[in-house]
């Protein structure tokens, strides 16, 4: 069964238990879905790596505004509270994500294969990274590894 199909089954078990919370959350995704199908330029089939990458967005999306919440003090505990519900359901999505160990033996491998020494070969570096580890990877934490590698 697809992603998306998974999330129409989930959709609908959710309003018959009227579970709004996670009904407004798999709206929303789904919501993300279309707009992506609808995009000017978009062309292809909507399939599980689209719907990946676009809970993927998501996700980030949601933790950016966490982190905006978490600053507002006692004002955002309320929201950060819904963050972490559509957070944790989005990860169920997701793949796994490296831990830091991995990554930097990740850097350290592509470090070695481009024979990096100068830091201006640091983007080279990152997009190897990166293409290696689609969706599993922190970005910042690849440009931070990479950053002190070649240092």
């Amino acid at each position: 069964m697809s992603i998306e199909a998974t999330l129409d089954a989930k959709l609908k078990e959710a309003m018959k238990a009227r579970d709004l919370r996670l009904a407004n959350t798999i709206r929303m995704i789904k919501t993300k879905v279309m707009e992506r199908r609808t995009a000017k330029g978009f062309k292809g089939e909507v399939d599980d790596a689209l719907v990946v990458d676009v809970i993927g967005a998501y996700r980030k999306s949601l933790e950016k505004a966490k982190k905006e919440f978490a600053g507002a003090g006692d004002k955002g505990v309320e929201q950060i509270a819904e963050l972490d519900f559509e957070i944790e359901f989005c990860s169920q999505y997701l793949p796994e994500q490296l831990s830091e160990d991995e990554v930097r033996a990740a850097v350290k491998a592509a470090v070695e294969e481009l024979g990096a020494t100068d830091p201006k070969m640091k983007g080279r570096v990152v997009g190897a990274v990166m293409k290696a580890n689609k969706g599993r990877v922190d970005p910042a934490l690849v440009q931070k590894l990479v950053g002190e590698a070649l240092g």
